[in-house]
């Protein structure tokens, strides 16, 4: 058992106290709202809410919770400061999302095989670049998987090329 969870559950039986442990482990349980909104009344420490689901749980979970919580109690100074851990973990993770990172395996492939192709053909990038009329840079970005392309631009590039199948 949970001993972190039965500080904040001690209202509950020992039975009732691992069937919570059970809900808090699936989102999608029907009563995981209700759990977690009791927990949450109770706990000031988010260290402690993460260490029993993740901050990317409590971000899916987090607007079905609140809005639960707001009809259980209209009012509530718990919910308004989970609400705004909320928008900051929130704003937090769509920021790294944003942040460069590494290229999608999918780019990656279709950069690939249009460097392979060019390649092939003997064709430096600023010769393909012009053929297909773009800048070189933009074709250097595509090869190594790390810009996004309009089906139009993929389309050009493979017709430029001979590729005849898109394989991922």
């Amino acid at each position: 058992m949970n001993k972190n969870i039965a500080k904040y559950f001690w209202d509950l039986n020992r039975q009732a106290l691992k069937e919570t442990e059970v809900i808090l482990e699936n989102p999608h349980h029907p009563k995981f709202s209700a759990r977690l909104v009791t927990f949450l009344s109770r706990c000031e420490k988010p260290k402690e809410l993460f260490a029993l689901i993740s901050k990317k749980e409590f971000i899916d979970a987090w607007p079905k919770v609140s809005s639960y919580w707001k009809k259980i109690a209209r009012e509530s100074d718990f919910c308004d400061w989970w609400q705004a851990i909320y928008e900051q973990i929130a704003a937090d993770a769509s920021s790294k999302k944003l942040s460069k990172g590494k290229p999608s395996v999918l780019f990656l492939k279709i950069g690939r095989t249009i460097r392979n192709a060019r390649l092939q053909k003997k064709l430096s990038q600023a010769e393909l670049a012009l053929m297909v009329g773009m800048k070189q840079p933009d074709l250097s970005k595509i090869e190594e998987g790390k810009k996004n392309i309009t089906l139009e631009t993929l389309a050009s590039l493979y017709k430029a090329l001979g590729i005849k199948k898109l394989s991922i």
